[in-house]
């Protein structure tokens, strides 16, 4: 049902992004089904999205959820199914609860985290960043899309931003499509997250000189989209200098000025990532990186400066997560394995926070980011089901310890 906002037509994808209609729209769907089920709906300053059910006056929630938000053209299960997933494990908790007159220790809450996906509005995270306190509000707030609408203007112009201030989190579980496929390829169902890979993200900026593309001598060029060409060449290239599989690298926006056919470009923005499971791969890959910087300054008369970075190290999620996932997993005969995260998540930051844990089921062919983007009904089921059991440990207190 969610996938009919922002629906790119004969897909089966969505464009979803941060704070635009089709954002706004599914959330207005999502505070009905909420609602329909007992649950309060809050909006906190950043749009974070929240349904929750007291069912302990006072007591702290266990949180659960993901990000409705997309890329430009992406997948319809991306974050989607989280949402979705921890709403339904939520909704069979409290029921059950309901039917057996039993007082878990904790609450229940489902989150639709605000901008986890970046495209819209940068650094991606956003809203799990600033509930965590790794973002300043005001910093998030003010930032704004490539057309110089700011979040604080998007999210108004959805009725999206709210007043909750903060909110008393014992625990966190995520689910999420896996975006790669070893796990198909192994024959796993359910994915206990154990670690993130390490990261960097670059924002460069390559300035040269305006010039007539056609009668300008060659010698006399200073091509700031040739500098940027040769950034996104040596980041494909970086990866040959390790071994196979432990370096990911990407060029994933070119901003060109003037961007005109006649014109030499003088400035290009440009975002370039490296990801690893090895801190040490990614300090040499950065330092190689560096090295080709300087080098194409000096070959091809551009300057070149890092307006922004954001990085994290290899990270691990905590180990009695990872073991109480695979105690559900054994429980409901489930194939299981531990698997390392490539892409970032909202867990990233709440692992940070609170005691969290982290599941994958399955992408078919390990497509994501893509229309075609598809995980089967067999494996989301199962992932709603492990998600349950996860859910009722939680709020009966596991991995908390008593006060």
């Amino acid at each position: 049902m969610h996938s009919r906002f922002g629906a790119v037509p004969g897909t089966g994808g969505v464009d979803r992004q941060a704070a635009s209609g089709a954002d706004g729209e599914q959330r207005a769907w999502f505070a009905e089904l909420l609602q329909s089920r007992g649950f309060a709906v809050r909006r906190d300053a950043i749009g974070n999205q929240f349904g929750l059910l007291e069912l302990v006056p006072g007591a702290p929630y266990v949180l659960t959820g993901s990000h409705m938000d997309s890329q430009p053209t992406a997948g319809r299960f991306d974050g989607a199914y989280g949402v979705m997933a921890s709403a339904h494990a939520c909704f069979r908790v409290a029921d059950e609860l309901r039917a057996s007159g039993r007082t878990p220790r904790f609450n229940l809450a489902v989150v639709n985290w605000f901008n986890e996906e970046g495209s819209r509005f940068k650094p991606s995270m956003m809203g799990s960043s600033v509930f965590t306190g790794k973002l300043p509000l005001e910093t998030a707030l003010a930032t704004t899309d490539p057309h110089g609408v700011s979040v604080v203007d998007a999210l108004d112009a959805i009725d999206e931003r709210g007043d909750l201030d903060g909110l008393d989190v014992a625990s966190y579980a995520e689910i999420h499509v896996q975006q790669g496929r070893s796990m198909e390829e192994d024959g796993v169902t359910i994915g206990l997250v154990n670690a993130t890979w390490a990261a960097h993200k670059f924002e460069f900026r390559v300035t040269g000189e305006q010039a007539h593309s056609g009668s300008t001598l060659m010698a006399d060029r200073r091509d700031a989209l040739l500098g940027a060409a040769r950034l996104v060449v040596a980041a494909r290239e970086l990866v040959d200098e390790f071994e196979p599989g432990v370096l990911h690298t990407a060029c994933g926006e070119l901003n060109v000025y003037p961007n005109s056919p006649v014109v030499v470009a003088s400035e290009v923005e440009l975002l370039l990532d490296l990801r690893s499971p090895s801190a040490e791969v990614i300090r040499a890959a950065h330092a190689s990186l560096m090295r080709t910087v300087e080098r194409v300054q000096r070959e091809d008369r551009v300057g070149i400066e890092i307006t922004a970075e954001h990085s994290w190290d290899q990270n691990p999620y905590p180990e009695d997560g990872v073991e109480l996932a695979r105690e559900v997993a054994e429980e409901l005969g489930l194939t299981h394995d531990r698997v390392m995260t490539v892409a970032g998540h909202d867990s990233t930051n709440m692992k940070d926070a609170v005691p969290t844990v982290m599941l994958f089921v399955p992408s078919v062919d390990g497509v994501s980011h893509n229309l075609a983007e598809f995980t089967r009904d067999a494996d989301l089921i199962a992932g709603v089901d492990h998600l349950t059991g996860v859910v009722r440990r939680l709020a009966d207190g596991a991995l908390v310890a008593e006060a």
